[in-house]
């Protein structure tokens, strides 16, 4: 025990000075485009890309920038999340309160479709944001609240859960309704206003138990308008990366109220790590048998493991624990050997190889929350 505990704090002394060091840096500078909000991707020569912005990315920046002084950044955390937001209610908000999904490089839109997942890490970063300080914590506070709001009136199904936006389409997804889980959460722990959130992180919670799991405690993806398994291989589809997070974020709302949540998701991962991870890393997806479906492995698959090792590791004090978080450390380190540092490579295809290509910025919010997560273990 001594030994993995000694491990981990080695992982967390690497990833932590990658973090502050190197990926801050990088991408409060070179990442944020002066013009308004967030770069999409970032070259390997550290070069920003002219491409389209979608809405998730810019308040998941902010929310890495919210995170920022909890880890001991020291750049201007308040300034990044008001040059993010300011440009995400000013370029993304539809008339409706809604925000599109997606615009040119140029702020025209490209797809006005307001996805419910895109509004999800909206309200994460805003719940995030009024942490940064007293004359942030009104406005952002009420920003939250607002749309929160305009989430339930416009995307909740009279039946229970989440449309996947305005317009509905099918498959139903779990996806969306894993982040605004993490959002009430973050509210939640956060908010002067917690008994807004409470009751919605309950319901999602206890919604989420009753309809995505299959009987071996796997979940799925896919679903049908009565939230059955989708048809065919959409409703089979089950993400190794899912699996650990929902662990995740099921163990944090568990605590001693809801034994079973705990129970279901330690399970969650035990499966996961038995059938789904492939010379160290998470595998990007598998079947309901476990068979591959995509045998690439992405960075993000790799953070989620850690977070759920991590926090796992410090509620039973279980060595297994230890040791997969020290594993899913190690598999996170071979994305980030890049010539610049501060950036990552997003993938290793399925013979192992690394990928080369462009560091896009949606990962840095799950390289962020990982790296949250083993600092926390490492005090422990």
């Amino acid at each position: 025990m001594d030994d993995a505990r000694a491990t981990i704090k080695a992982r967390h002394a690497q990833l932590g000075s990658w973090l502050l060091d190197a990926a801050y840096p990088v991408w409060s500078t070179k990442g944020v485009d002066p013009a308004g909000g967030f770069f999409e991707r970032l070259g390997q020569d550290g070069k920003p890309l002219a491409d389209k912005r979608r809405c998730r990315v810019t308040p998941r920046q902010a929310y890495c920038f919210a995170m920022g002084p909890s880890l001991g950044w020291r750049g201007d955390a308040a300034g990044l999340v008001k040059h993010g937001l300011d440009f995400w209610y000013t370029k993304f908000q539809r008339p409706d309160g809604l925000f599109r999904t997606l615009i040119n490089a140029d702020g025209s839109v490209a797809d006005d479709r307001a996805i419910t997942y895109d509004h999800a890490f909206g309200i994460l970063a805003l719940n995030l944001g009024a942490t940064l300080g007293a004359e942030w914590r009104a406005l952002r506070e009420r920003q939250a609240q607002e749309l929160l709001g305009t989430v339930l009136k416009l995307t909740k199904r009279p039946t229970g859960g989440f449309e996947n936006g305005v317009p509905t389409s099918l498959p139903l997804e779990s996806n969306p309704h894993m982040h605004l889980f993490e959002a009430t959460l973050a509210g939640c722990e956060v908010s002067t206003e917690t008994s807004l959130w409470k009751p919605l992180a309950d319901e999602i919670a206890e919604f989420s138990l009753a309809r995505f799991f299959d009987r071996h405690g796997l979940l799925h993806e896919f679903f049908d308008e009565e939230w059955k398994f989708a048809p065919g291989i959409p409703g089979r589809i089950v993400e190794p990366g899912h699996q650990y997070e929902w662990a995740w974020l099921l163990l944090r709302w568990a605590g001693d109220r809801h034994p079973r949540a705990r129970a279901v998701a330690l399970r969650m991962i035990e499966v996961t790590e038995a059938n789904c991870v492939r010379d160290g890393l998470a595998l990007q997806q598998v079947l309901d048998d476990f068979s591959d479906h995509d045998a690439s492995a992405r960075l993000w698959p790799q953070t989620e493991r850690l977070k759920a090792a991590a926090l796992a590791a410090r509620i039973t004090g279980e060595a297994k624990y230890l040791a997969m978080a020290a594993s899913a450390a190690d598999g996170m380190l071979r994305y980030l050997a890049t010539p610049i540092p501060g950036l990552w490579y997003d993938r290793i295809d399925s013979s192992g190889k690394i990928v080369d290509e462009p560091a896009p910025a949606s990962t840095f919010y799950h390289l962020v929350v990982a790296v949250a997560e083993i600092a926390a273990l490492a005090r422990s």
